[in-house]
């Protein structure tokens, strides 16, 4: 498949992600959401080496959400348009494919990101974002709720009060602020950003890919674990990270008092 709303540059270890589509702040189409399903299969294909996942805007926005005039929803049984099953068939496997990756997945938000868009961010493990940019639940403005997972996400990220104070006012959040909630992890200025996020992506993508992905698998599950079942899990991932290569380098490399070279497997 040719890569016209997105782009896909893989390079030492780290996938660069880019949502393309600038002139409507990288709005998610049909064809953008066929092409980022292309783009994971590449991502996920052992062949290409990937221990590491970008995912960034181009121009001026992150992900302005889902594109209004893009089509993709079809009508329900009574007849009326139906954007549950939009989501249903569309939105929601591609969020599961993100948050079921087995390596470390870095958001650059360098612009708007709003909706759908906030979500694709928010699926990030490191979450980096420009001065300029702002997160936007503007559902609302267009009477929907929140969607792609951003009611389960946002009460574990800020809270259940903040969260529904971004539903309700779909109010801006700007980049220092969601750092001050918790909400991401670091904020650069903008001629910064993609440089610091592409550091980071080299330095996760020489570590210990086995044990970021069982990481990755923990802490997804935790919030809707008991405390002696994710002890359960934790004991099982353990097992499975002391099988890998990296794990017998790294204990090597503690040993003989040396920097440890991990090969992801």
């Amino acid at each position: 498949m040719e890569l016209k709303n997105i782009s896909l540059e893989i390079s030492d270890s780290v996938a660069l992600l880019t949502l393309n589509d600038p002139g409507t702040l990288n709005a998610v189409s049909m064809d953008m959401l066929d092409e980022l399903n292309e783009a994971f299969d590449s991502i996920e294909d052992s062949a290409n080496g990937v221990r590491c996942l970008v995912m960034t805007g181009a121009g001026k926005g992150f992900c302005s959400g889902a594109n209004l005039a893009g089509g993709g929803v079809a009508d329900g049984e009574d007849g009326k348009p139906d954007f549950g099953a939009v989501l249903e068939n569309y939105y929601h496997p591609l969020l599961l494919r993100m948050r079921a990756l087995p390596i470390p997945f870095v958001t650059a938000v360098n612009g708007a990101a709003a909706g759908i868009g906030m979500s694709f961010a928010l699926m990030g493990d490191m979450i980096l974002a420009s001065r300029k940019a702002y997160f936007l639940q503007a559902f609302r403005r267009i009477g929907l709720v929140p969607d792609g997972g951003s009611t389960w996400l946002l009460p574990r990220l800020v809270g259940l009060t903040r969260a529904k104070e971004l539903s309700l006012m779909a109010e801006k959040l700007h980049a220092e602020k969601a750092l001050d909630w918790g909400l991401i992890n670091r904020v650069y200025e903008p001629e910064d950003l993609m440089q610091e996020a592409m550091t980071l992506a080299r330095d996760l993508a020489e570590g210990p890919t086995v044990a970021y992905g069982l990481m990755r698998q923990l802490f997804a599950s935790s919030p809707d674990t008991a405390y002696e079942e994710q002890l359960k899990l934790e004991r099982n991932a353990q097992k499975q990270a002391g099988y890998s290569e990296d794990c017998n380098e790294g204990i090597s490399a503690f040993l003989e008092r040396r920097p440890a070279k991990f090969t992801g497997r």
